[in-house]
């Protein structure tokens, strides 16, 4: 079977969407364009960002309709990380919040995309 290995995100501004993405990952993309930018994450799965008014067949979706999870270790993972995006510029709509599955908090980028960071409870 097939294994997904990228998630490709439409946005306005490539070059701007990047800033963001490197800051919040830690890390510079591998791939960069003026219409695309491709992001080597550590799982193995790449992130692309790719120009919106580039892309065959055009998309009719916007962002914020789905999320990019981001499954971390610890609670004390999730707020540390809630207070490192939020010094690094990071739009948060969610502050760290117990919810029925774990901890969480949800960050978005200038398209609406949301980016949630989370840790079981379970796992604790």
């Amino acid at each position: 079977m097939t294994e997904p290995t990228n998630i490709l995100l439409y946005v306005t501004d490539p070059e701007a969407s990047a800033r963001l993405y490197a800051r919040l990952l830690g890390r510079e993309p591998v791939e960069a364009s003026p219409t695309f930018v491709l992001f080597a994450l550590p799982s193995g799965l790449a992130l692309s960002l790719w120009a919106r008014t580039d892309i065959v067949p055009p998309p009719t979706q916007t962002g914020g309709g789905s999320e990019i999870g981001f499954r971390v270790d610890t609670v004390a993972s999730v707020d540390a990380i809630h207070a490192d995006w939020r010094a690094k510029g990071a739009e948060i709509l969610l502050q760290p919040t117990d919810l029925d599955f774990g901890r969480s908090f949800v960050a978005v980028d200038p398209d609406g995309h949301r980016l949630r960071v989370y840790a079981r409870t379970e796992d604790q």
